[in-house]
């Protein structure tokens, strides 16, 4: 029997290429490797967007997070996609994990006010500090072995590790304690230079952007700052564009040419740009093309989502029919004839 993946994404928006190099990269490795489940956490979007308008947004965002899914190259026959909120079986295991956790053990946790900040919260909702339950929920529910994840989530793994322990030492031995795994580019910066990126903050470079927007990207990013002219020295080291062409140049003499002339102020930024615009479209290329051919099938997203939600359903009711055997609920039910 394969083991199994858990991961996924929040439907806020197209995913970028911060995505790509921190988890999607892994997700399309493994898919034959591991019997994969990919969340479209839609819940989870709940702790900074509770507003109605927000999840009327959803049904778009939803599909196109999908879409980029199926550009990237997993393919539904292989992997299990599906709508988080569908699956009403992760409540109960949420409910059971906010008892194994400490509310010191979540404020801790430096993601959960960076997420607050970013939504401009002066207080922390509940459901923010409870965020990293829900997700051991997630994981949980399918038994996951593997959690690819990107810098951010890595203390999240952590805290449905402590949970699936100390569950397992309450009532018995139930479920695995999952793993986590970095991509090769734990965290990609925005094209600012001055922070990770992030759609909400205008500096990331979208899976679906044309040739002509990844070239206006690419032409606007941040370099060395002390530079201000081609015959000055520059510094390759920490420099964003440096980074992405690391991340997707495949052509490794050429980066290594850029890099080695740009610290010796032999070559102006422009070149190194037009570089990497090239690269990044040759890279894109393939996946607009995936992500067009897609789109122009009707009914191919719900078809996708509501087989996988129907799979996701029944592993959940199996994880819940043995959680509560496991914490005595069964019994419970059974002596009051009660149905599941």
């Amino acid at each position: 029997m394969k083991k199994r993946i858990l991961t996924g994404d929040r439907p806020t928006g197209k995913l970028h290429i911060g995505h790509y190099v921190g988890t999607i990269a892994n997700r399309v490795r493994l898919q034959d490797e591991y019997e994969c489940f990919f969340i479209v956490a839609d819940l989870h979007t709940l702790t900074t967007k509770p507003e109605k308008r927000h999840i009327m947004e959803l049904s778009e965002n939803v599909r196109d997070c999908v879409l980029d899914y199926l550009s990237v190259g997993l393919d539904p026959e292989r992997v299990t996609i599906y709508l988080q909120s569908a699956v009403p079986e992760v409540l109960f295991l949420n409910l059971l994990f906010e008892m194994l956790v400490t509310v010191p053990r979540l404020s801790r946790l430096p993601s959960l006010k960076e997420m607050a900040r970013n939504a401009d919260l002066t207080e922390m909702p509940f459901g923010l500090l409870g965020y990293p339950v829900l997700q051991a929920g997630d994981i949980l529910l399918p038994r996951a072995h593997l959690v690819p994840v990107g810098k951010d989530n890595l203390a999240h793994v952590e805290i449905t590790r402590e949970i699936a322990r100390r569950f397992n030492s309450y009532y018995g031995d139930t479920f695995p304690i999952p793993e986590a795994l970095m991509g090769e580019v734990p965290s990609l910066i925005g094209t600012d230079g001055r922070s990770r990126m992030s759609k909400s903050a205008g500096n990331a470079i979208m899976l679906s952007d044309d040739e002509r927007t990844v070239n206006v990207k690419v032409k606007g990013m941040y370099t060395d700052p002390e530079r201000i002219r081609a015959d000055i020295p520059g510094t390759v080291e920490g420099n964003p564009v440096f980074e992405y062409h690391e991340a997707f140049n495949k052509n490794r003499a050429e980066v290594e040419d850029l890099k080695d002339r740009y610290t010796k102020g032999k070559v102006g930024d422009r070149e190194v740009k037009d570089c990497l615009a090239r690269a990044l479209n040759l890279f894109l290329e393939p996946i607009r093309e995936r992500r067009a051919s897609f789109a122009a099938r009707p009914g191919i997203v719900e078809d996708i989502l509501s087989s996988g939600t129907r799979r996701m359903r029944e592993e959940g009711r199996k994880t819940l029919e043995a959680a509560a055997e496991a914490t005595g609920f069964g019994a419970l039910w059974r002596s009051l004839k009660l149905e599941r």
